[in-house]
């Protein structure tokens, strides 16, 4: 299934770096930024992260929560989250349920040789649960910038 702005953010739940399991449900009433992507303390993926950390504020005050996903473990989260004061939660979706779900678990190709891996791709989700922008094309150094000129 292919989501588009328009359809239902799916429901799900997952661990997220303490342990704690997180529920799309329970933010209900909160605008969501899901930012999907494939692995902690990679270049691209802290460039993303610290990016967003960067602008937290500019988001909070835009009323905006942000939850990242990986398939990554609790522990590695932690040390992550640890290593560049990273201000909102990772989920553990080390058996890509969540990835599968949203269509971000995906067959990739490097250097000729095929494997699946996660999708770098945010979700924009509204209070009622709706997506409302779904951006496949992140620029890992400017992320919060793409998403908050993003309307």
């Amino acid at each position: 299934m292919k989501l588009k702005p328009g359809d239902k953010a799916p429901l799900f739940e997952g661990k997220d770096q303490n342990g704690s399991i997180i529920k799309l449900s329970e933010y209900k009433g909160s605008k969501i930024i899901l930012y999907f992507y494939p692995k902690d303390d990679t270049s691209g993926c802290t460039a993303e992260a610290c990016n967003l950390r960067d602008y937290n504020k500019e988001f909070k005050k835009e009323g905006y929560v942000i939850l990242g996903i990986s398939s990554d473990t609790e522990k590695s989260h932690t040390n992550f989250i640890k290593k560049y004061t990273l201000p909102f939660a990772l989920i553990a979706d080390t058996n890509q349920k969540i990835q599968k779900l949203y269509g971000v678990w995906v067959e990739k190709n490097m250097f000729g040789k095929k494997f699946m891996g996660t999708a770098r791709i945010t979700f924009v989700i509204d209070e009622k649960g709706i997506i409302t922008t779904i951006i496949n094309k992140v620029n890992t150094k400017q992320h919060a910038q793409q998403l908050l000129h993003k309307e």
